[in-house]
């Protein structure tokens, strides 16, 4: 059955860092050994790993002098969490307010965290503070980081299959403000840093009858997911916990495993016609690959995942809807076929193909 997939809503952290803002963080920080007055003398090259993620700018939940001081892991595992929360609620109510939904409208809660960890997690708060249904269905789903929002659009779909007309909040809620540390030195540490950005982002999904199309607006429609996870890909992306707190990780193959992903797409999707897609920015040259692998123009069809990138930064599971937020404020014609996609550690990947209504 298919299932309609409302307008995101996307709900930034309130910290503007600026690019400009971190190489002066780090020319102030990290000296030359020899000479206190001096640069480092590796302070070239991480501006030009830094500039070369496309990020312009990224919002943090907390000004940049207090994520790079050390913490500890309990303190910053606290922090990450609480203000994933606060976000993931904002993000939740207006998403439902969107659609003028109520709390007892919703039937089921999909949720997507990985930096940080609770017990109970996001789901449960979230049904508490946003005041849903007691006996409400609840997926929630961790560890998943970048793939996190479209794997949870899957949960919504297999749940609206199984349960037609009802409707399913998805809300996925990332703090990898997180993952900086002073401490780390190595280029990919400060690739890392430059990158991702705090937001959350949520939406309704409602699955397809007669008496629910009818009342519905333009949008998404999903009709087959698309879940991989590639075979020995484990050596491309993971995280690290140790006693500062969370960190990721990743091996030079890392930068093939898109494109070694997209034989497995380009199967799932069969020559199936594509009009537009929303891809996972998880940097210029996952957009740019995934695009021209599967026939459309990386310029074009990619401008919404590329302003994405620089305006936000990777925003983890929350940044394909961020994607798919832009594509509804610039649609696709009625009924043009489209895909979403993204990729996350493992190497995994989650896609939806469908139409636009």
């Amino acid at each position: 059955m298919p299932a309609h997939i409302g307008r995101p809503v996307v709900r930034l952290a309130r910290h503007r860092i600026t690019t400009a803002a971190l190489h002066e963080h780090i020319r102030t920080v990290y000296r030359h050994p020899d000479e206190p007055t001096r640069d480092h003398p590796r302070v070239a090259i991480w501006r030009r790993l830094i500039d070369n993620t496309g990020v312009q700018q990224r919002w943090w939940t907390r000004p940049l002098e207090e994520v790079t001081a050390p913490s500890g892991v309990g303190r910053r595992t606290e922090v990450a969490f609480n203000d994933a929360l606060d976000l993931g609620e904002y993000a939740a109510r207006e998403a439902m307010a969107t659609v003028g939904l109520d709390a007892a409208d919703i039937d089921a809660i999909a949720t997507s965290h990985t930096t940080s960890f609770s017990v109970p997690n996001l789901d449960v708060h979230l049904v508490e503070r946003l005041g849903l249904r007691p006996d409400v269905s609840r997926m929630p789903l961790a560890t998943l980081a970048c793939s996190g929002g479209a794997q949870a659009l899957i949960r919504a779909l297999d749940y609206t299959t199984a349960r037609p007309g009802a409707r399913v909040l998805v809300v996925v809620a990332e703090t990898l403000s997180t993952i900086y540390h002073q401490s780390e030195t190595t280029p990919l540490s400060m690739m890392y840093r430059a990158l991702f950005g705090d937001s959350a982002a949520a939406c309704v999904v409602t699955g397809m009858t007669k008496s629910t199309a009818a009342g519905l607006p333009p949008g998404f429609v999903a009709l087959d997911p698309f879940e991989l996870v590639m075979p020995n890909s484990l050596d491309r992306y993971w995280g690290v916990i140790d006693e500062e707190g969370l960190h990721f990780a990743s091996t030079k193959a890392a930068a093939r495993a898109a494109s070694d992903a997209l034989p497995h797409l380009l199967r799932w999707l069969d020559e199936r016609p594509l009009e537009w897609a929303a891809i996972h920015p998880g940097g210029p040259r996952i957009i740019d690959e995934v695009l021209t692998g599967v026939g459309l123009n990386a310029d074009k069809d990619g401008r919404h995942s590329h302003a994405s990138l620089a305006e936000n930064g990777n925003l983890g599971g929350a940044a394909v809807l961020d994607v798919l937020r832009r594509t509804h404020d610039n649609q696709p014609a009625a009924g043009a076929p489209g895909a979403l996609a993204a990729f996350g550690p493992g190497f995994t990947v989650a896609a939806l193909y469908g139409n636009w209504t």
